[in-house]
């Protein structure tokens, strides 16, 4: 997965430029940090939870398809049996 870059150099220079203290800027990029860092750990735990779902959905439908495979074959081969002793 490809990082984010959050520049908080960059951040703190222009919430200074905005008039903020160096203390204020500082207090602000680091909350802005953690909710960067909480909406991207939600979008993983999102995006886990599709890929499980997936993964899921995908295991019914194999089961399904062998299932329905393996009546189609034994009804075929029950009609050549009765096919052979006729």
């Amino acid at each position: 997965m490809t990082a984010i870059m959050f520049d908080t150099h960059e951040f703190i220079k222009e919430l200074k430029g905005a008039g903020f203290s160096e203390e204020q800027a500082e207090i602000i990029t680091k909350l802005q940090k953690t909710a960067i860092a909480a909406t991207l750990e939600q979008a993983k735990h999102d995006y886990d939870l599709d890929d499980l779902s997936t993964r899921s959905e995908l295991i019914r439908w194999i089961g399904s398809v062998g299932l329905l495979q393996t009546a189609l074959i034994s009804a075929l081969l029950l009609k050549l049996s009765a096919f052979g002793r006729g």
